[in-house]
């Protein structure tokens, strides 16, 4: 039989079962017609659960949570987020022995509080949950934040612990300068438990990174080594940027940042000063200036700031050094550079040093009988307090709160 005629043939024998199909469809529209009265209704519309929040009406939340490493185990996470309305911006995973531990930034409904997420998050078989609030800077992607931290690293030596501050979140950091770190057991590549990391620096110090309330993960370490290495390749390095103020008598001096070559210089100018000032800078006797003058002017522990004459002698110094949590200030001019506005100078870029750094406070250690620092301070149009300690007068600036690292109190919600 030819093609053409079994295509008529086809279409020949279907006719009657397509007008038998036809006429049932028929009488079964009519029989729903007479007992309804009315067509089929139409299915009631689903709840718009997925309408775009509103940014004004919303808020931020970081949450790290822990689940099976499993196909599916993401989605019904996902999906249980879904159910209250969040919006996920953001995922990171960090791989762990016994699971995955992902981390989100996500934007909620304003009314909805954290106990929901961390509920949501265990619905859907998240253990260990974390919570706390975000900020418009989280919305940066890691890959850009960690890129700009690597690059703030590589143009200054002294931003190393803040960039590792910035990147594994509210921790307390401490340097152990080489020679005190002489006996530690650290291993070269460093070492890191559940609260603490310890890395080694390239002179053979270590960093210790503290943070009790959220364990770090194996992803976190590589990232603050891979810092700490690149700090290390790149050696010894400082701005060379200064600037040339004009004193109220005429005379020049240079502000720029100093470096562990200005030792000598360093020590020289602490030759020139009276027990008196020096007293007043240390609060004691003053022993071995070589042992403490590297410790300052090593950026590793903080920032120093250089003034210098036309023919180079440095003539006064201020420091910003890292301790801990805290950041302290602290000045030294020679006796023959005083009363001429140099150290309110200093104290004025050294607080701009730390705004900029995300600091959130500093404070001086002095004497009452030190007048001239305290007027520095008061010259800082800051809200201050004064606290006296075993003789000595310490006093806070507050500097309220900066883009870069004052975040909203962390909050955890624990999961049992």
């Amino acid at each position: 039989m030819s093609r053409d005629m079994s295509d008529v043939t086809h279409v020949k024998n279907d006719r009657p079962a397509r007008r038998r199909r036809g006429a049932l469809v028929e009488r079964a529209t009519q029989w729903w017609s007479r007992r309804q009265g009315h067509a089929p209704p139409a299915p009631a519309p689903a709840p718009d659960a997925g309408a775009p929040l509103d940014p004004a009406h919303s808020a931020l939340w970081r949450m790290r949570t822990t689940v099976r490493d499993e196909p599916g185990s993401l989605a019904a996470l996902c999906t249980s987020l879904a159910r209250h309305r969040v919006d996920i911006l953001s995922l990171q995973t960090h791989p762990l022995a016994d699971g995955t531990m992902d981390e989100f930034l996500l934007r909620a409904p304003q009314e909805l509080p954290s106990a929901d997420l961390a509920r949501a998050a265990a619905e859907a078989g998240g253990t260990g949950t974390w919570i706390e609030r975000a900020d418009a800077h989280d919305l940066v992607d890691a890959p850009t934040r960690i890129l700009g931290l690597a690059t703030r690293t590589a143009l200054d030596a002294a931003e190393l612990p803040l960039a590792l501050r910035q990147l594994l979140g509210r921790c307390t950091i401490r340097s152990l300068p080489a020679t005190a770190a002489a006996s530690d057991t650290t291993p070269v590549g460093g070492s890191f438990d559940e609260t603490a990391m310890r890395l080694r620096t390239p002179e053979g110090g270590v960093i210790t990174v503290e943070r009790p309330y959220l364990p770090f993960t194996p992803t976190e370490f590589a990232r603050a080594r891979a810092l700490v290495e690149l700090d290390a390749r790149l050696g010894s390095r400082v701005p060379r940027s200064q600037d040339v103020l004009t004193l109220p008598e005429g005379n020049e001096i240079t502000v720029r940042r100093a470096r562990p070559t200005d030792l000598a210089a360093s020590k020289a100018m602490h030759e020139r000063c009276s027990q008196r000032t020096l007293g007043l800078r240390y609060h004691g006797p003053v022993g071995d200036a070589d042992r403490y003058l590297n410790h300052l002017l090593s950026p590793r522990f903080g920032r120093t700031l250089a003034a210098q004459t036309a023919s180079g002698r440095i003539v006064a110094l201020g420091h910003l050094l890292w301790d801990g949590d805290e950041t302290e200030i602290a000045l030294l001019v020679e006796d023959d550079w005083q009363r001429r506005g140099i150290g309110a100078e200093l104290l004025e870029r050294l607080v701009a040093l730390a705004v900029e750094a995300g600091c959130e406070s500093v404070y001086a250690v002095t004497q009452a009988s030190n007048t001239g620092m305290v007027a520095a301070m008061r010259g800082l149009d800051l809200p201050l307090d004064y606290q006296v300690e075993e003789g000595t007068l310490v006093i806070t600036a507050r500097l309220g709160a900066t883009p870069e690292a004052a975040r909203p109190p962390y909050e955890q919600a624990e999961q049992h």
